[in-house]
């Protein structure tokens, strides 16, 4: 996932959002069928690491849904983009106590694999983004793409003409009207230089993101995402980890009682996401995002702090359901706010390197903090934590610039530099 948050971010950025949600969706489908077949579990880990690859593109399509959404209802929007993940969650554990103990593992896998082959059925009828059209001077097809949505929608394009920040750059064009931004007719399609499209290869679209402009609000976020991830997975392994845990378990035992998973339980876990979603919904366009996820950050601390000591099961399931709705909103959130920074030509690069640095705290997670747990050390990892959280509620409170109502930007000389505190 690692590899494919940041490989398909510059697809996408470089051929467009349609054909990186096509690479993605293929590989995750294809990989996912052929791993139920797997004749030893050297292949299963391989083909399941190529689904984790494709699984990665998961910004591809946060970034291409929301340069189709207007700026006034975006984080409302965003939030129920979101959602689906939470549902997917949801039908998966279902799905996990419905099929495994009659069927197997290899029926989940097949099943699993059915939802992203369906999403291809529909990849002809999905428009590219416009934004990224207009970046590339492909302004036409940007118009029909326009069009067609106009007239979905019962109505129709206003006149005047379609004008890109390039082109805006390009013209000396200070104010443009309203309607000047809108639409343009095809005669007066202005050709963009080649050098101003965005052809950025990884290490050129790396420079972009901490250039001047860029600097301060990647490498924040960066710390943001790898702290989200830490506490997220943390919280969910914690579940598990503490829940009827009264005293240190010795590792034979526990090693025993991991063994029984429980899928009812995954089930009803899963539930604990939808809180945050809802608190989500109320608190991204009225608190704004950085508001929302430095207060969520917060409140996780001190839903944990209780944790450092060995507390009754129900009073422990209370706490880790507070932390993980909290967390929740954090995440949802921060996937609002990271790719809204970051203009077209580097929006789903720069969210998928961020993505690439949050696994890298999922990996770290269950190595360092569960490790703890196991070894009797529930206060020291219940404390990490605590710190990584509150850092990166700080970290939060340091970003540059709050982007509610804001409209999206396509280049990066749009930008004002961000990188001195």
């Amino acid at each position: 996932m690692l590899i494919g948050a940041y490989s398909w971010g510059i697809v996408s950025d470089q051929h467009g959002r349609r054909k990186g949600f096509l690479i993605t969706a293929t590989v995750t489908a294809t990989s996912g069928f052929l791993s139920a077949f797997s004749p030893n579990y050297i292949t299963l880990i391989l083909l399941r690491s190529l689904v984790g690859l494709g699984l990665g593109g998961g910004p591809v399509l946060s970034s291409w849904f929301l340069e189709f959404v207007p700026a006034p209802n975006r984080g409302t929007w965003m939030v129920i983009f979101s959602a689906f993940w939470t549902v997917g969650t949801i039908f998966e554990a279902s799905l996990a106590w419905i099929v495994m103990p009659k069927l197997g593992w290899r029926w989940l896998l097949a099943l699993s694999s059915l939802p992203t082959s369906f999403l291809l059925l529909f990849y002809k009828m999905t428009p590219e983004s416009p934004r990224y059209l207009c970046l590339k001077g492909r302004t036409t097809d940007a118009i029909n793409v326009l069009e067609t949505i106009a007239r979905l929608n019962g109505t129709k394009l206003p006149s005047g003409i379609l004008i890109s920040d390039h082109q805006i750059e390009l013209q000396n064009i200070d104010n443009p009207s309203e309607d000047t931004v809108l639409l343009s007719p095809r005669k007066n399609e202005v050709e963009i230089p080649k050098g101003m499209v965005s052809n950025l290869g990884g290490i050129s679209s790396l420079q972009v993101l901490l250039s001047p402009e860029l600097r301060r609000s990647t490498l924040l976020l960066w710390a943001v995402f790898f702290g989200n991830a830490f506490s997220y997975y943390g919280l969910v392994l914690l579940t598990s980890e503490l829940n009827g845990h009264s005293k240190c378990m010795p590792h034979k035992l526990e090693t025993e009682k991991s063994q029984d998973v429980s899928y009812k339980s995954v089930f009803i876990a899963s539930f604990a996401e939808l809180p945050g979603l809802l608190l989500s919904a109320v608190a991204v366009d009225k608190l704004g995002r950085k508001l929302s996820m430095s207060i969520m950050f917060f409140m996780c601390c001190i839903f944990l702090l209780p944790l450092t000591f060995y507390l009754p099961e129900d009073l422990t399931t209370v706490l880790l359901f507070g932390a993980r709705i909290c967390i929740t909103v954090t995440f949802t959130v921060m996937y609002i706010y990271a790719p809204e920074i970051y203009p077209t030509s580097v929006r789903t690069t720069g969210v998928g390197v961020a993505s690439s640095v949050a696994r890298i705290g999922g990996m770290l997670c269950p190595l360092v903090a569960v490790a703890l747990v196991h070894a009797c050390h529930q206060t020291v990892a219940v404390l990490l934590f605590e710190i990584i959280a509150l850092l990166s509620g700080i970290c939060v409170m340091f970003f540059p610039v709050e982007t509610m109502g804001q409209e999206l930007q396509d280049t990066v000389s749009s930008l004002k530099p961000t990188n001195n505190v």
